[in-house]
């Protein structure tokens, strides 16, 4: 009896200390995990409804306030709806992305491609096929390189292809509503490109004189290469100068000529009446060959 009742004594001790160990740890992680379990707002932020492309100009809809978790807030993170609506979006955001004062144009700029072109730049817009445009691959902040074909006047049929601009940022591309010889609109594909004014130039200029295509290129890729160009003549590498066809079978030669035969001179010298004469006897050395 005194055996069993110490058994029991023992075991709600061991209940008793194992209880008072699992309310210390619950409470434990209770007071750790408290911080997760209610919200800590380091502040507010303003974040977008939907998605937004660049140049969009947002508007009341296009924002909403959230509190923002954690204990630290990005800088120039906006908090205020006021401080977005009305300013154009200089790049595209996503759904629920916040929004930044380096994401915006500055007030009273608006939106649109204006807000794109940085400060000494110009935004130039070529029609495009979809040759031109690399399958509709082009578009905006894509980079590319601008090929110019030609026909020389001097070498008028030696064709040249040469890239004349590369690394050019793609702005915009889409169609544009144009009038055809007919008076009925039609869509055309356009391509707008950021360039220097003196890119622009020659821009303009190659696109009425010759016939431009665009190559895309890597993003990471800035390195500018130097190229010679191609021509048309160095296509197939250097041409042979033709010869003259040879005709199979017999054909009859004309006959070798003869050698003249060896001879051999005799001069007689004779008196007659005191009158001097001189004879020349010839004879062949070897006998003529015989015609077969």
């Amino acid at each position: 009896m005194a055996i069993r009742t110490r058994s029991l004594v023992l075991l709600f001790l061991a209940l008793a200390s194992g209880g008072i160990a699992a309310w210390l740890s619950l409470g434990y992680l209770r007071q750790e995990t408290q911080p997760l379990l209610t919200s800590n707002v380091a502040g507010k932020g303003v974040v977008a409804t939907r998605d937004l492309p660049v140049g969009t100009v947002i508007a009341e809809t296009d924002v909403r306030v959230i509190d923002w978790p954690g204990n630290a807030i990005p800088p120039g993170l906006i908090s205020v709806p006021q401080d977005v609506i009305g300013r154009g979006a200089m790049t595209g955001m996503r759904l629920n992305e916040p929004f930044m004062e380096s994401k915006l144009a500055p007030r009273g700029t608006g939106g649109g491609l204006p807000i794109l072109i940085e400060e000494g730049q110009r935004a130039l817009s070529i029609r495009v096929d979809d040759v031109i445009g690399v399958a509709g691959f082009v578009v905006p902040g894509t980079r590319v390189d601008v090929l110019l074909t030609m026909t020389n006047q001097a070498a008028a049929s030696d064709p040249l292809t040469k890239a004349i601009l590369q690394n050019i940022q793609t702005l915009a591309a889409g169609q544009t509503t144009q009038i055809d010889v007919e008076g009925k609109p039609q869509q055309v594909p356009v391509v707008t490109l950021l360039v220097t004014p003196e890119q622009a130039e020659t821009l303009a200029l190659a696109s009425v004189q010759g016939r431009i295509q665009l190559t895309l290129r890597n993003q990471l890729d800035t390195l500018l290469i130097r190229t010679n160009g191609a021509r048309a003549s160095a296509l197939l590498g250097p041409v042979r100068p033709a010869q003259a066809p040879q005709v199979l079978g017999f054909r009859r030669t004309a006959p070798a000529a003869r050698p003249a035969p060896a001879t051999e001179e005799t001069i007689v010298e004779g008196f007659r009446g005191g009158e001097r004469t001189l004879t020349r006897f010839t004879r062949p050395t070897t006998p003529p060959p015989e015609d077969r």
